[in-house]
């Protein structure tokens, strides 16, 4: 039986992959958090129009497999998925910069149309530097829980750069409103030079291990069909939709929350730094914990804490002391933490169940799926809440919104993300892969290749020849 070891990455090589998150989450982060409030309250465009250029976000349903097939496909001596970041570092800041200028255009219609392409030009690059960056997890180690202990780093990072997108952009801008739409444009563009820097940490202190740049490259058929076959991942990535779902309509709502219910927009930046400062607090925890339980019963774990705190905060009233608020912040940054670091730490796992029943590998197509369906969430969750704003009565910078629209404010804070954190529950409960079964899988590949390097050293022997 093939013996496999506990594989054990330098600290080092951890810290350096995990700086990439940074930018990644930062930009997410701004965009989810700001995007929504900044097309309605400091462009001015109507809640329905806002919606329908998160919807043109549908282009990653096609850009996202193509980056993923070419980076499986890429041989260079810079490994397969890194010559990417060094490529696409500059496009992907000057993509982001582009969404926060307001343009001397007064239809409702051209602003639309030109931020629907702002954002297509955006997610066309990021696809192009972040697909590759995390398809780098597997290839950088294939152990169980070091699997989770790097992306623990790689969520240290990305919890900063939430906790950064939070409260410095919020800090610098002040309220949301017309007057402040030139401080806007500039902070965006310098978070979106501050989110590129790091790729280029990631280029130059990784390495991609290199038995993997030596398998044959797969067709695209063959990857999709290893995608599509692929139970273990089948699961994970409900798993990651719903989560991502929930916390996308978390994010896009809550300065809503904050601003027209609790009347705390001040106060936004301090309250959203507590629940980042909390998740990260978390992370250990949470790795320890997939560590004793397995990661998905530590998922199920965290939904069900996260899912109670979201639904106590459809009962908070404008009159509770700001306590409150904090407290159920930090609270639900325990959950965030979970969310952060478990859905992504399944996700790896699957290509070892893949390589055992294909013989390939095929990172580039998987993880382009996975982050096809972070962008779907996008695509549907943020549309979604808006067309509720709008249906509602929601009038952008009113004092005193209508009760309907703050009802649908608070549904859509506590109520619709733990009908998603739920579903993401179901999936978790059917996930396959615990510890014990992977390492089953890795010492049966690990067998199989023994096997085929002894076949390849053995000479051929004729019929007639001497032993």
């Amino acid at each position: 039986m093939a013996v496999i070891k506990d594989e054990h990455l330098p600290r080092r090589a951890k810290l350096f992959y995990g700086t990439g998150d940074f930018g990644f989450a930062l930009t997410d982060t701004v965009i989810g958090v700001l995007f929504a409030i900044f097309l309605t309250d400091v462009v001015g465009l109507a809640p329905a129009l806002a919606a329908a250029i998160f919807i043109g976000r549908t282009w990653d349903y096609i850009n996202d497999p193509i980056i993923g097939y070419i980076s499986d496909r890429t041989r260079t001596r810079w490994g397969r998925r890194r010559p990417f970041l060094l490529v696409g570092f500059i496009p992907f800041a000057l993509g982001f910069s582009m969404m926060w200028i307001i343009p001397p255009i007064h239809s409702q219609i051209w602003l639309a149309v030109y931020y629907g392409a702002a954002f297509f030009i955006y997610d066309t690059f990021a696809t192009l530097v972040y697909m590759p960056y995390y398809a780098l997890t597997p290839e950088l180690t294939e152990d169980y829980d070091e699997r989770t202990n790097l992306t623990s780093y790689r969520m240290f990072f990305s919890l900063v750069g939430q906790l950064v997108a939070f409260v410095v952009p919020l800090a610098i801008i002040g309220s949301m409103i017309p007057a402040n739409g030139l401080t806007v444009t500039w902070t965006g563009v310098g978070l979106g030079l501050a989110s590129a820097m790091p790729l280029i940490i990631v280029f130059f202190g990784t390495r991609e291990r290199s038995e993997h740049l030596e398998q044959v490259q797969p067709t695209i058929k063959e990857s999709v069909r290893a995608a599509f076959g692929n139970r273990p991942f089948f699961f994970a990535v409900g798993v990651f939709l719903f989560t991502n779902t929930a916390f996308s309509i978390i994010q896009s709502i809550l300065l809503y929350f904050l601003k027209y219910h609790m009347h705390l927009e001040e106060q936004s930046d301090m309250i959203m730094g507590t629940v980042f400062i909390a998740a990260l607090i978390s992370l250990p925890f949470w790795v320890w914990a997939s560590k004793h339980w397995d990661k998905r019963i530590a998922y199920v774990i965290g939904m069900v804490f996260f899912s109670v705190v979201m639904i106590t905060m459809i009962m908070m009233n404008p009159a509770w002391s700001p306590v409150y608020i904090f407290v159920l912040a930090g609270l639900a940054g325990i959950g965030v933490g979970a969310m952060d670091v478990l859905p992504w730490a399944m996700i790896p796992d699957a290509i070892e169940w893949d390589e055992l029943k294909t013989g390939s590998r095929h990172e580039g197509m998987f993880y382009s799926l996975v982050t096809l369906i972070g962008k779907v969430d996008g695509s549907i969750a943020v549309p979604m809440m808006l067309l509720v704003m709008g249906w509602s009565g929601f009038i952008p910078n009113a004092a005193v919104q209508p009760a309907s629209a703050i009802l649908a404010i608070r549904l859509m804070t506590g109520l619709a993300p733990s009908i998603f954190l739920c579903l993401g529950i179901l999936f978790a409960l059917f996930y396959p892969l615990t510890r014990i079964r992977h390492a089953e899988l890795r010492r049966e590949i690990a067998a199989r290749k023994a096997a085929k390097a002894a076949e390849a050293i053995v000479p051929a022997v004729g019929p007639n020849e001497d032993i």
